[in-house]
């Protein structure tokens, strides 16, 4: 068969780790920023190298040595490489945070990331927002264990994530109190987003807390960086608001204007891109920003650019946490199924250093975005936009 009929048999090939992509004009391999015209039946690609390591290496040479191999080390490699591609071509860049991630102590990467311009915005849980905080204000956190009887240790008031303690009142409760006083009856009625939630209280902790420097809510707020919560009520802060609901104060939580806002950080970006650490609902509000500007909003600007998704969850049980990234193209969070999208299927925990040091170790210091005091302005500009539109503005009379 000659080359000419290979490719027009318009055959289409995904292969995890290399991304093999084949259409009716071309057969691609992407590897490493690396284009070639192949047949991927055929025996090609880069030499695997007899692997040797030395005391004397570095960050930098430890992910080469990933990339240069194969299954999830060789994904790692090119996912570090990609979110340094990233950086240098100065794409506005979210970092999704699922998990217990800030128990174990990985606020602090975060806030090395912020403070080098790395990171732009970020949508996380409640949990990693509520339990950052605990550093701040000097609240016990202990390595423990994970083979255990909760019972007992429910005797002696320690919670438990996997293998890391939490005393219930030293911690929890001092916690909740910090977060009573923070959004009491001083706490505005006028509706609000999370990101504004988010930035008082790193005003708070960094006017009033221990250690300020030891959270990266506090850093984000020097920053102006976003931080969104995807799902406040699953959360301790909701929980914390219980207290002053029951006094009738208000909480008027505006999501629709905070998914707006994030759908209009990615509008007037000229590159974006996502770092993913788990899955779960930030995942999804990070990458329906695409779908809401071209399904809803009838725009048709493409999706992210780049996404990097550190995940240990499956693709083939249908949920979001595992859905592959070539999947989202089919709903407009992406523009390009296949490239500048990378998966590593690991541990966060193991992965997320990793990636950071690395960038950290060879990329320079960005100017910071400060997206928090743009966030109306863009938001003003999407709403001009859209509503510049004939068709949009004979809805709205329609509607009136």
């Amino acid at each position: 068969m000659s080359l000419f009929q290979i490719i027009a048999n318009k055959v289409i090939f995904y292969f995890d780790f290399t991304k093999i992509y084949t259409k009716s004009c071309a057969s691609i391999i992407y590897s490493q920023n690396l284009f070639f015209n192949v047949d991927p039946h055929k025996f090609h690609g880069k030499d695997i190298p007899h692997i040797k390591l030395d005391e004397k290496m570095t960050i930098e040479d430890l992910v080469n040595v990933f990339a240069s191999s194969g299954f999830n080390g060789r994904q790692l490699g090119n996912a570090a490489k990609l979110y340094a591609k990233m950086i240098k071509e100065n794409a506005t860049i979210c970092l999704t945070v699922s998990g217990a991630l800030t128990p174990v102590g990985f606020g602090g990467i975060i806030k090395t990331l912020i403070e080098r311009g790395f990171v732009d915005w970020i949508i996380t849980t409640g949990a990693n927002v509520y339990h950052e905080d605990h550093f701040a204000w000097g609240l016990p956190i202990k390595q423990g264990s994970f083979n255990v009887d909760d019972m007992k240790l429910y005797e002696n008031e320690i919670v438990r994530i996997r293998d890391v303690y939490i005393k219930f009142y030293e911690t929890l409760e001092a916690q909740d109190q910090v977060i009573q006083k923070m959004f009491g009856s001083d706490f505005p009625d006028k509706p609000f987003t999370t990101a504004e939630f988010c930035n008082l209280m790193g005003k708070m902790s960094k006017e009033n807390s221990k250690h300020p420097e030891k959270s990266f809510i506090t850093a984000a707020y020097d920053y102006d960086v976003p931080v969104y919560i995807s799902t406040i009520k699953d959360s301790s802060l909701a929980l914390n608001l219980a207290v002053h609901r029951l006094r009738d104060k208000t909480y008027n939580l505006d999501f629709v204007r905070e998914i707006i806002e994030q759908a209009a950080i990615l509008y007037h970006s000229k590159k974006s891109g996502i770092l993913e650490l788990g899955g779960g609902v930030p995942k999804n509000t990070a990458q329906q920003t695409g779908p809401l500007l071209d399904q809803i909003l009838r725009r048709n600007d493409g999706g992210q650019d780049y996404i990097i998704q550190i995940t240990d969850a499956r693709p083939d049980t249908g949920g979001l946490s595992g859905a592959t990234l070539q999947e989202g193209k089919s709903w407009g969070k992406v523009k390009d199924a296949h490239n500048g999208m990378v998966t590593v299927y690991a541990d966060a925990t193991i992965a997320f250093p990793i990636l950071a040091l690395y960038v950290l170790s060879n990329q320079k210091t960005r100017k910071p975005k400060r997206l928090y005091k743009k966030l109306d302005k863009m938001y003003n500009n999407l709403k001009k936009d859209y509503l510049s539109d004939p068709k949009n503005q004979k809805k709205l009379k329609k509607k009136n």
